[in-house]
């Protein structure tokens, strides 16, 4: 590890006395190596997530689903097919290619100015009920043009979810609502909305939202460079991006179409469903209105650590939690699977 990666701490949550005794969540160096790297470094995690997604999707749709996902990668001309197609070669399992666009996932996020120190802070947890998730989770410091930052992730996937630039920003997206059509005065049922909104993604030449935050953090030095590339950079889908500067006042939740944004000043909540009346509809996930009034009676009155997760935000599909302060550089990080907490907390 480089001598400038501070060391990190681990810690458990309360409310459960055996946690003390889970395993830490590694905390990689990758220096300008890329993501690839960290398969090397983190192969049996790499592998225990696909096997993982295997069992879940079995082998027939990962192979499908992979076919489709690096077609669909060369049409749109991505920055990052080379990355993924070397990502699962070094592998060897069905699934890197699907899972490196999938985003079938919940979340609840906020940023407001930290009530304990300067700065403002990001909350953020991600529910998706894939085996392994919260289990495998790493932090992996990559170093991009713009400086270094500390990507909470996993082996094999080449976007960002959850990061902090220390001195820069902190940053996270959520997945947006399915778009819901209607055939006469009733709604389109399920799978073809799904159908409907996936052919819209084929057509699209704009990049996922987890590669645009890549973007983002190996290039802007600023929170306003990010927050005007996280507004203008076109989508495949729409997504919110959650964004936390370093002053107290620097945060935002920015409602992505594929070509419009929508930004709401920091301090602010959102889940998986549209804040803007009108500009979206439906939602994702379970209890996303519940999720939200949970975050909105605590975000601002916690201190340090996850006293926060109270249900329903944390519920048993809920695979990570994290916590980041740009301007203090401090990141807290527990993985959970469905039984509850899965690692000790990290804490940079």
């Amino acid at each position: 590890m480089d001598a400038s990666v501070p060391a990190p701490e681990t810690a458990a949550t309360s409310g459960r006395p055996d946690v003390a005794d889970l395993p830490g969540i590694p905390l990689i160096d990758l220096g300008a190596a890329g993501p690839v790297a960290l398969i090397e470094a983190e192969r049996a995690r790499a592998e225990a997530l696909c096997a993982g997604a295997r069992r879940q999707y079995g082998r027939l749709f990962l192979r499908w689903g992979d076919r489709l996902s690096r077609r669909w990668l060369a049409r749109a001309n991505n920055p990052y097919l080379g990355e993924i197609d070397e990502s699962a070669a070094r592998i060897g399992l069905p699934g890197t290619h699907l899972l490196n666009l999938s985003y079938e996932w919940s979340c609840t996020s906020s940023v407001c100015a930290d009530p304990a120190r300067p700065g403002n802070r990001m909350l953020r947890t991600i529910d998706w009920p894939l085996e392994g998730l919260g289990r495998h989770v790493v932090v992996a410091r990559s170093h991009g043009p713009a400086g270094p930052y500390f990507n909470v992730t996993w082996p094999g996937f080449v976007g960002v979810a959850t990061a902090m630039a220390p001195g820069r920003f902190s940053a996270a997206f959520n997945q947006a609502p399915m778009r819901r059509g209607k055939f006469g005065t009733t709604g389109l049922p399920l799978p073809l909305d799904w159908l409907r909104n996936r052919l819209g993604v084929w057509r699209s030449r704009g990049l996922p939202p987890a590669h645009v935050l890549r973007q983002v953090f190996d290039g802007c030095r600023t929170y306003a460079e990010a927050k005007t590339r996280l507004c203008e950079a076109p989508l495949c889908l729409p997504a919110f991006f959650i964004l936390s500067g370093v002053g107290a006042d620097e945060g935002c939740v920015i409602e992505r179409l594929e070509t419009r944004a929508v930004v709401h000043a920091t301090p602010v909540c959102v889940t998986n469903h549209w804040l803007t009346p009108g500009l979206g509809n439906g939602v994702r996930g379970v209890e996303s209105c519940q999720r939200l009034a949970g975050m909105e009676t605590r975000y601002r009155g916690v201190s340090d650590g996850f006293s926060w997760l109270t249900p329903p935000i944390v519920n048993a599909c809920t695979r990570l939690a994290a916590t980041a302060n740009a301007a203090a550089g401090r990141l807290e990080v527990q993985g959970f699977e469905a039984d509850g907490p899965a690692t000790a907390v990290l804490r940079l």
